[in-house]
């Protein structure tokens, strides 16, 4: 996917506004538009404008973040924003949540759909009704839906999980496991897409086709304890998102495998840190939740004043250590609980 790299002076403005609130990143080194930045100028086009931002799963540390960056940009824009999300990250959950939006006719809505094909019927409603759609870290298959779709280069951050299990010593045929949320989620399966390819250069062996936790940490604890009865001499896990990896982390370690099983886990959230910190797992891909939070309300800001949207954005991620998770470039994209 290409992607335009134009950056604006008032986003640097934005971003620095919500490191000093929040911490949860900065937009240097992502993607942006200077088109629809959230300045005074825009603010007088856009004063008094509903945007809502329907988040992934409720409490989640990555959306917390980027709410975090999505609700500074909107208050320096003199918009309102408001926050929702399902309790599980569930488009069966999340669709009602949906139409009520679209019975409510924000402005614009900044949304990260469950599902690739089952998000699409709620979320079309919404646009065909004349809110502005940008979709945030996840999509649909619906090509029409999305005046701007905005989410981390997952596919590549698969890769560079996979390029961790190298650096942390996993030896070519070296046995490996891919444990991931649930099928049809967009963002996941390009990790997951992004991983086995690299793996497969690598001179990896899965052992297994890819295992499912349905964004649970306890049932990604349960296939982990599986996995290594079956197989004692996995090498390294890839856990593709936040929860699945702190579930993987328990499971090796009730299992006396902390350090021997490399596990690199997607996402850095506190508790993902603090097993960082413990030594039960290696290594993290951390997304920049943050800039894709600041990066929804330019762009809906962009649509809503008639000015240029940016169809696409692809923000970047970086492994996370032990040993680099102090250096301040690195540290402040490890997400927050809250704002």
């Amino acid at each position: 996917m290409k992607t335009t790299r134009l950056i604006g002076a008032s986003t640097f403005a934005v971003a620095a506004l919500v490191l000093s609130a929040c911490g949860g990143g900065s937009s240097a080194g992502t993607t942006s538009s200077d088109t629809g930045t959230a300045g005074a100028s825009s603010s007088a086009a856009t004063g008094g404008k509903n945007i809502t931002l329907m988040v992934g799963v409720k409490g989640d540390p990555f959306y917390v973040s980027m709410e975090c960056g999505a609700k500074e940009a909107a208050a320096a824009a003199g918009a309102t924003l408001t926050t929702q999300g399902p309790d599980k990250f569930d488009a069966t959950l999340q669709n009602p949540l949906l139409d009520a939006v679209a019975a409510s006719k924000p402005d614009a809505l900044l949304v990260a759909p469950n599902d690739v094909k089952a998000s699409v019927g709620p979320l079309k409603k919404i646009q065909d009704a004349g809110s502005k759609v940008v979709l945030v870290d996840t999509v649909v298959d619906d090509a029409s839906i999305g005046v701007s779709r905005i989410a981390t280069d997952n596919k590549l951050g698969g890769v560079k999980a996979a390029e961790a299990l190298q650096t942390l010593g996993v030896p070519a045929k070296g046995k490996v496991l891919v444990i991931s949320t649930n099928p049809g989620v967009s963002s996941v399966d390009a990790r997951v897409d992004g991983f086995k390819e690299k793996a497969a250069e690598l001179g990896y062996t899965l052992v297994s086709d890819t295992q499912y936790s349905n964004n649970e940490a306890a049932k990604a604890a349960q296939i982990m304890s599986a996995a290594l009865a079956k197989d004692p001499d996995l090498a390294g896990v890839f856990a593709t998102n936040l929860f699945t990896a702190q579930g993987v982390a328990t499971g090796v370690k009730q299992a006396g495998q902390s350090g021997k099983v490399k596990v690199v886990g997607f996402d850095a959230g506190p508790d993902q840190i603090k097993q960082l910190e413990a030594g039960d797992v290696q290594a993290l891909v951390a997304q920049k939740p943050f800039d894709i939070g600041v990066q929804g309300v330019e762009q809906a800001i962009a649509a809503l004043s008639g000015g240029s949207v940016t169809a696409n954005i692809q923000t970047e991620s970086l492994v996370v250590t032990k040993d680099n998770m102090a250096q301040p470039d690195v540290a402040k994209y490890i997400y927050k609980a809250s704002c």
